[in-house]
């Protein structure tokens, strides 16, 4: 069955935007000197967004950015993060969005592949020196020859690095030029890049639309029931798709307030939230938990907390209401689909939105499908879950992966198991595909087994994911020795640090023989049976 989703009476309010740049001036017109953005002690109404917005985008024109480069930032949650986003799209450049995380092969891999001409770094974030990182990422890349200039936003960290005033000061770029440049930007340009894990060792990337940043993001706000005087607390990180495409554009089609934080401290986030009066909630299960567990939240008043998104089972989404977002929203979707494909209207009973993660946003349309013999399903009956409508139009570079991810009458096939009951509310049952998330971030097992191989003690390697109290899935790793070796939990933690970033460590390892794999009648790893050797 397919289910389609009807507009929503509050649309007469959409902005009739379809380009990021004129949606800026859309919503800066209506109220200028409405909060746009609050970073700690800096402020930035509307209308000194949009100043800020034109002034770095005719800089990046001035450094010879052109429709259609890519350009990396890879910095925490900053306002110039979403200056440079913005002004970035404004010349219908492409935002690459990248991964604070990282470590020098996935960073070398992410900028050689999306071809990034300039990157925006912060010089440090948090104990991380990310020239040094950029230095190894360079070895690694063959010196990284498509790109041209790098920005330090602060102190600069190697000589290479232009610092970020020098940067601005480029911005002496005729208006008329500008003007030109802004109307020539379509509703189908690709406006940000970012990169997903995915079922292999190589992450994808994902190139997202103007018109379904706008379109997408506004049905998510409507769902919240977004206004203007919603103010978002922002911790998640600005490289994540539930955070730059979700979040900040669910806010900003609605004219409210985004709130950073510069990376995720629960006892912060709990002071933020009080001190900013904030009314939205995006997180993740393991955030949630943070705060709720902190021991400063007694004594916080969250009582601002009105709506937000978040995932999870009941018990989880049931936590995020406690805190005080009582009508919070639950919701599914994949970077692929703009974030969000079907979310739970905040007015929903609560029981409703702790049980499903509601009807396809206007736009969307999914289906049920049963995964070996590609039949529709009847409501109720669960399969892979699959979706048209707001969804990437291929991932980037990549036509091998994109054909397999549509199938032949374009719908894209997520993986996903779900059901869809009679009313057209959709229920998450799980994965089909191999991905594990732990903490809210997708891990390919191929990846980290990649890895884990390379050890010298190590014949074979699986990876899976086990039931977990603040993650929901821990990584764990199923290991046959090679005869006559030796090798334990803390060697195998040791060789992977500084290979993968720290939240793809496997935290459990169980060492077996090869004879006792769980495999099937014509000898296939059967990886739903992995977890089962970790016991209950």
């Amino acid at each position: 069955m397919i289910f389609p989703r009807q507009s929503k009476q509050r649309a007469m309010n959409k902005p009739s935007s379809r380009t990021v740049p004129t949606l800026l001036r859309e919503i800066a017109h209506r109220a200028p000197a409405h909060l746009a953005i609050i970073d700690g002690e800096r402020h930035w109404t509307y209308h000194a967004l949009l100043t800020d917005v034109e002034q770095c985008a005719r800089a990046l024109h001035g450094s010879g950015i052109r429709h259609g480069d890519r350009v990396g930032i890879l910095a925490g949650n900053q306002a110039e993060w979403l200056l440079l986003d913005f002004a970035i799209m404004s010349l219908g450049a492409i935002t690459v969005g990248l991964n604070t995380w990282s470590i020098a092969r996935e960073l070398a891999y992410q900028l050689e592949h999306s071809e990034t001409v300039m990157l925006f770094l912060s010089p440090q974030f948090k104990d991380r020196d990310f020239g040094a990182l950029l230095a190894e990422a360079r070895v690694l890349g063959q010196g990284l020859p498509c790109l041209r200039e790098v920005i330090a936003l602060g102190e600069l960290s190697s000589a290479e690095c232009t610092d970020y005033a020098a940067f601005l000061a480029r911005a002496a770029v005729d208006p008329s030029v500008m003007r030109a440049t802004a109307e020539g930007v379509s509703p189908e340009d690709v406006a940000c890049l970012l990169y997903t894990s995915g079922s292999t060792a190589l992450p994808k990337g994902v190139p997202l639309l103007h018109c379904g940043l706008i379109d997408n993001m506004w049905e998510i706000g409507e769902r919240q029931h977004l206004v203007s005087d919603d103010r978002l607390w922002l911790a998640v990180s600005l490289f994540w798709s539930l955070a730059c495409v979700n979040a900040v554009f669910a806010v900003i089609t609605h004219g409210g307030t985004i709130v950073l934080q510069p990376h995720f401290d629960a006892g912060e986030a709990l002071r933020i939230i009080e001190a900013e009066r904030c009314t939205v909630f995006y997180g993740t299960p393991n955030m949630a938990l943070a705060l709720a567990e902190h021991p400063d939240r007694p004594q916080r008043d969250l009582s601002s907390l009105r709506t937000g998104v978040t995932i999870g089972l009941p018990g989880q989404v049931q936590r995020v209401v406690d805190l005080g977002a009582q009508q919070i929203c639950n919701v599914y979707g994949l970077t692929e689909t703009y974030g969000n494909s079907n979310v739970t209207d905040a007015h929903l009973p609560l029981v409703r939105r702790l049980e499903t993660v509601g009807q396809p946003l206007a736009g969307n349309q999914i289906r049920i499908v049963d995964p070996n013999t590609g039949t529709e399903q009847t409501s109720g009956t669960a399969g892979e879950i699959q979706i048209r409508g707001n969804v990437m139009p291929g991932y980037w570079q990549d036509a091998v992966r994109t054909a397999e991810a549509f199938t032949a009458d374009g719908w894209f096939r997520s993986g996903d198991l779900g059901f869809v009951n009679a009313e057209g509310y959709l229920h998450y049952r799980g994965r089909l595909k191999e991905m594990v998330k732990t903490g809210g971030i997708n891990v390919a097992p191929a990846e980290v087994e990649e890895i884990l191989v390379t050890h010298p003690s190590v014949e074979l390697a699986f990876v899976t994911g086990i039931p977990d109290a603040r993650l929901d899935e821990a990584l764990a790793a199923v290991i046959v020795l090679c005869s006559g070796h030796q090798a334990d939990a803390d060697a195998l933690r040791a060789h992977c640090q500084g290979v993968l970033a720290a939240y793809k460590i496997p935290r459990h390892y169980r060492f077996v023989e090869a004879a006792t794999l769980p495999l099937t009648t014509t000898g296939k790893l059967q990886r739903n049976r992995l977890a089962a050797l970790f016991g209950s």
